[in-house]
């Protein structure tokens, strides 16, 4: 099919949820993917932070590829080996105890939201606290627990029971601490909101408040996760372990996952009946993940990523048109001195590079394998495109 026959296609069959950019990618390799008219392309959007070890990697292609020859689906009543050694493995990388699987982070976040009123009910709290301008997800729930007003209308009455703190502000999350706060829910990098991160002392100081509230602390890692800040998960970064944690996106490197990990005092915490997902724990896509977690758990492979940041952001630094970098790892927004963040998306795709926005910014969420040739490649490309606009 032409990019026409494709684009014309989606404009009658498809609904208009997305504001889509005039390329259709067909196949690719680690960084690089090639449109349905051969032109090549540098990525450094992962499919919004999913394919943290590129396109078409070999290892995981053969992983996906054995299981699916295998057995691909099955119900839950019964015990799947690729289900428990991820649990097994996910967990022992996070530091948690056990694990739910589902099939999205919406989905991750809504289980994490039940958790958290489960935890309360026994002494009458139901509310939790999010932060003005995180993102949770798309789901009325997820929705009303999305500290930014722009993606509630339309959608009213959403689910009630959320507050909402600025981040940074220990004070007033104390002061909304009244005794019907059951949950903190935070982002260690809000995505959606810009590629903002959060304190160190104000992460810590949240895990010491809810301690002495008795409150869960719940990290929403679905963007945050994986190796994506250079750590498996963000809090590792903060010197935290929270009581709850929702991931997402890279976790299987393609495939649809959502997990929502608890600690032991969780353990337990919900009865057969009370949560289900008839795809979560699907065995191809627990297979995927396996080799996903398998490479970015090792210390060199986030060291790698550390070290890629700190390159990217040193070079985008230096750009006359960026006034600032900021971020984790390899989880970047780019804050440009004058211009449309969305005009220069467009234009990077003329040129042959994929980015993302964030708000104002100019967001990259590279594949966590993108070798330097890629990067510099993708970084020439971004670099003539300011000068051009």
């Amino acid at each position: 099919m032409t990019f026409q026959e494709i684009k014309d296609q989606d404009q009658q069959y498809i609904m208009r949820t997305y504001g889509r950019v005039d390329v259709a990618l067909v196949k690719g390799q680690n960084a690089r993917a090639w449109d349905a008219e051969g032109k090549e392309y540098i990525d450094f959007t992962s499919g919004i932070g999913v394919n943290c070890l590129g396109y078409g990697d070999p290892q995981w292609a053969a992983a996906v590829a054995a299981q699916a020859g295998e057995i691909q689906h099955l119900c839950n009543y019964y015990y799947s080996p690729q289900n428990t050694a991820l649990a097994q493995e996910l967990c022992q990388a996070a530091g948690m105890a056990q694990a739910f699987f589902c099939n999205s982070g919406a989905e991750a976040n809504e289980c994490a939201i039940k958790i958290a009123r489960k935890y309360g009910e026994k002494r009458g709290a139901h509310r939790i606290l999010t932060l003005v301008n995180s993102f949770h997800g798309r789901t009325l729930t997820t929705l009303a627990a999305t500290g930014q007003e722009g993606f509630h209308k339309d959608f009213l009455p959403l689910t009630e029971g959320f507050l909402y703190a600025p981040a940074g502000d220990l004070r007033e999350v104390d002061r909304q601490m009244d005794g019907t706060v059951c949950a903190v829910l935070i982002e260690g990098v809000q995505g959606e909101g810009g590629v903002v991160p959060m304190d160190p002392e104000f992460v810590q100081g949240l895990r010491k408040l809810c301690d002495e509230r008795d409150v869960l602390l719940m990290m929403d890692e679905v963007q945050t996760g994986v190796g994506r800040t250079g750590y498996f998960y963000s809090y590792q970064g903060y010197g935290i372990v929270p009581d709850v944690a929702t991931s997402a996106k890279g976790l299987a490197g393609g495939l649809p996952i959502g997990a929502c990990l608890v600690g032991e005092k969780l353990r337990n915490i919900l009865k057969p009946g009370q949560q289900g997902s008839t795809f979560g724990g699907n065995p191809v896509v627990c297979a995927g993940a396996r080799e996903v977690v398998r490479r970015v758990r090792e210390p060199e492979f986030l060291a790698a990523v550390q070290e890629k940041g700190r390159y990217l952001t040193e070079k985008l630094e230096a750009l006359p048109q960026v006034e600032f970098v900021r971020g984790r790892g390899m989880m970047l927004g780019v804050k440009l001195k004058s211009g449309d963040a969305h005009e220069v998306l467009l234009e990077c795709a003329k040129a042959g590079l994929l980015v993302l926005t964030a708000k104002e910014l100019i967001r990259f969420l590279p594949p966590l394998t993108i070798t330097q040739e890629e990067l510099d490649q993708g970084l020439d490309i971004f670099a003539h495109v300011l000068k051009t606009i």
